[in-house]
């Protein structure tokens, strides 16, 4: 059930955003999958210089913002971070994530990156989720009238989640880019959200695991 693009083709570029502080947790499960799949996944900082996550692991980005184009993507992931609610450091990449989303390509994000998104007009239009309601609600934005409690929400070509969701996150991401799908993709979340043992049976029959 791995997602095909063409006979020789490759799925596309998976962009992930880094920077410091930014939560290592959340995006693991979608990455490895993807990466699993055919995507290469490239690394996205403000600068070629090295980040630091709040797990502490040192990550230097492939490639800067400013060189990233949509339409050599599949899709942009945006970890939540710190820097998210510190600042405007971060805004770029929201602003990058919109440039995806008028060009048609996909954007994925969780945590405080919905903030940042939020911040940046992306969510006023579009059904979505984050931590909580009054979280995004701090923001002044205009989409609190579209706030869906829901483990992960997808809309538009948008993907979002709170923080505690990682594997609802990749779930969403995963269906949206074709990797799993049907029973398939229920197992996969039903074996790494729940533990359910009968799950990987299915997903072995499908060739997932």
């Amino acid at each position: 059930m791995n997602a095909s693009t063409g006979h020789d083709r490759k799925p596309g570029t998976v962009y992930l955003a880094v920077y410091d502080a930014l939560a290592d947790w959340e995006t693991g499960h979608a990455t490895a999958e993807l990466a699993r799949a055919g995507y290469e996944i490239r690394t996205v900082g403000p600068s070629t210089a090295p980040v630091r996550s709040i797990g502490g692991l040192s990550i230097r980005p492939d490639l800067a913002l400013a060189d990233v184009r949509p339409e050599d993507a599949a899709l942009l992931i945006l970890p939540g971070g710190d820097l998210w609610d510190a600042g405007d450091d971060l805004a770029p990449f929201a602003r990058t994530a919109r440039s995806f989303l008028d060009a048609g390509v996909p954007v994925a994000a969780i945590c405080g990156a919905t903030a940042g998104l939020a911040r940046e007009g992306l969510l006023d239009d579009r059904a979505h989720t984050s931590a909580v309601s009054f979280y995004l609600a701090a923001t002044g934005y205009a989409g609190g009238g579209r706030y869906v409690e829901a483990d992960a929400v997808t809309d538009g070509g948008l993907i979002t989640a709170g923080p505690t969701e990682p594997v609802a996150f990749a779930r969403e991401i995963l269906a949206l880019l074709g990797v799993y799908e049907g029973e398939v993709l229920d197992a996969w979340y039903r074996l790494f959200h729940d533990s359910d043992p009968e799950a990987y049976a299915v997903l072995e029959k499908a060739g997932a695991q």
